[in-house]
């Protein structure tokens, strides 16, 4: 009897053991879904990152020129002239900006048209444009230091020791020889003007430079040139024609 009361006594502690285990520890389906919870939590929390709506800080900010609306198609159109006909876009760019820059220098003068000093100023651009176009190419691609500032600054110097005097002495000489001056008379023309002209190019052209390859796209680096060297041409033609002036007076007073 006494057995058979401590038999009975184990059997209902075991059920009430296993009762209580059941009670307190997951099952293996639970266990699997509770590890599954933090996963679609994250999977949440990616489906609203990826839908989510960027803040004014999150988007960058549009070019300038891709914000002036009707202009942004010339723009648009200029760079994909550029992009596909590079050499003929240049082309037709150094004509224009030379056609603005020497009616721009003969209407300050105040003189008579004349068209031949228009012509002879549009053979010295179509000319030139090209190898520009080049010498900046490649001005863009060398003298690529860790700091920008010791590469712009090199660039801009470079420029101005390199490029401008050669081809200040190349307009200038041009314009002369183009007028039927002979060689002795172009070379005569280019010390009088160049050293004037290179002296002021210093308080322009950095600057200008400086900006270009900072703050212009490649592809609109000819174009911002362009419009500031309608400018700077105007200034080349005003100063080629009063040196013209100077020759001619010098003639007559010999001539007297």
């Amino acid at each position: 009897m006494a057995i058979l009361l401590h038999g009975s006594v184990r059997l209902v502690l075991r059920r009430s053991a296993q009762r209580h285990q059941q009670i307190f520890s997951p099952t293996k389906r639970q266990k699997t879904t509770a590890a599954d919870k933090p996963a679609e939590k994250s999977s949440t929390v990616s489906k609203r990152e990826g839908s989510s709506i960027a803040t004014p800080a999150e988007i960058s900010p549009r070019p300038l020129w891709e914000r002036l609306g009707p202009l942004s198609e010339v723009f648009a159109g200029y760079a994909r002239a550029q992009r596909q006909r590079p050499w003929t876009t240049q082309f037709g760019t150094s004509l224009v900006v030379y056609l603005c820059g020497d009616l721009t220098a003969q209407y300050i003068d105040g003189e008579q048209y004349n068209p031949f000093r228009t012509l002879r100023h549009l053979t010295i651009g179509g000319i030139s444009s090209i190898p520009s176009y080049l010498w900046f190419v490649y001005l863009g691609t060398i003298f690529n230091y860790p700091s920008k500032l010791v590469s712009l600054a090199t660039k801009v110097v470079v420029n101005q020791i390199v490029f401008t005097p050669v081809f200040n002495s190349y307009f200038f000489g041009m314009q002369s020889l183009l007028s039927g001056d002979g060689f002795s008379d172009a070379w005569e023309r280019i010390k009088r003007t160049v050293p004037t002209s290179y002296v002021n190019s210093w308080k322009l052209w950095p600057a200008v430079t400086a900006f270009n390859f900072t703050y212009i796209l490649p592809q609109y680096r000819a174009l911002f040139a362009g419009i500031v060297a309608v400018g700077w041409q105007s200034y080349l033609s005003w100063l080629n024609q009063r040196a013209a002036n100077e020759e001619k007076r010098r003639e007559r007073v010999a001539c007297e």
